[in-house]
């Protein structure tokens, strides 16, 4: 069951599957610029229109909602247009989003949304195929722009890889742009967070090898997580899985998936485990809490 509309300028297809309202845009991507539950009328997602980039090719733009790219970023590439139409399938209760052939990257992205095992969670696919001749060298980067205000989360639970304690268990990564003493940046026991405030425009980024692999986004009585599961393999940007973006404008939650040669023809996928959960009279502890519960 679907039903298309206008959202916010955009035209999209809205999905209910598994208790969840999904909203897929229709003339970019691949993008999915609604998230919510789906009796209430609250986007999980932002909707920014007007932030946008010149390349060489045109100019790109966030649009916001979620997207795929392809790590390590890197200039123009990483900032291909998405500025299409693109196919939308519906099999069952399985939504499949493939985007325009990227000629000059030799790749194409699709997204692949399904119910997950639990109430309001969904599986989401992402797949980036080599259609060129020769093997590329990519990882998946999923990234989704949150509502502003809120609080993203990344878990960093101790993990002694020694029996001693003596070697280090956690890896952060910092943005050359990224002040240290910044006020958004908050420390605890062991999660790392990341509030969004609209009055500061310094761009701030940072990521982590979470522990347990997920990251998340606390609004309102709102909890919005994004699982993973961490494979052998290289990672990107010093072999993080997760990392926050924030700006006055956007706050963004991106994972990655390990760094793979890729060979004509076939594909690297990485597989994010949506979930929102509704808190009543949330603190702060019992946020922290939910992060950290385990999956599955």
């Amino acid at each position: 069951m679907f039903k298309d509309t206008y959202l916010d300028g955009f035209r999209v297809r809205l999905f209910h599957i598994n208790g969840l309202k999904l909203g897929v845009a229709l003339d970019i991507g691949p993008r999915i610029l609604y998230l919510g539950l789906m009796d209430e009328d609250f986007n999980l997602f932002n909707i920014v229109p007007d932030i946008q980039r010149e390349t060489p090719d045109g100019v790109w733009r966030i649009y916001g909602g979620h997207r795929l790219w392809t790590a390590p970023e890197d200039f123009p590439r990483t900032y291909s247009l998405d500025d299409k139409p693109v196919d939308i399938d519906l099999r069952g209760n399985t939504i499949t989003i493939t985007g325009n052939p990227e000629a000059e990257n030799n790749v194409l992205k699709r997204i692949r949304i399904e119910p997950g095992d639990k109430e309001h969670s969904l599986k989401v696919t992402h797949e980036v195929v080599n259609i060129g001749r020769w093997p590329l060298e990519y990882a998946c980067w999923a990234l989704s722009v949150m509502k502003p205000s809120g609080l993203a989360i990344i878990p960093l639970k101790p993990k002694p890889v020694d029996k001693h304690g003596l070697l280090p268990d956690r890896v952060i990564s910092i943005w050359p742009y990224t002040r240290l003493n910044d006020s958004r940046l908050i420390l605890a026991e062991d999660n790392l967070m990341i509030r969004h405030d609209p009055s500061i425009t310094q761009p701030l980024k940072i990521g982590a090898r979470a522990n347990p692999p997920v990251v998340a986004y606390w609004l309102n009585e709102y909890l919005f997580l994004k699982h993973i599961r961490v494979e052998n393999g290289k990672y990107t940007d010093y072999g993080v899985t997760v990392e926050v973006y924030a700006d006055d404008k956007i706050i963004e939650l991106e994972t990655l998936g390990p760094l793979r040669y890729v060979k004509p023809g076939e594909s690297n996928i990485h597989v994010e485990e949506w979930e929102i959960r509704e808190l009543k009279a949330p603190s702060i502890d019992y946020v922290l809490s939910e992060v950290s519960r385990p999956h599955n």
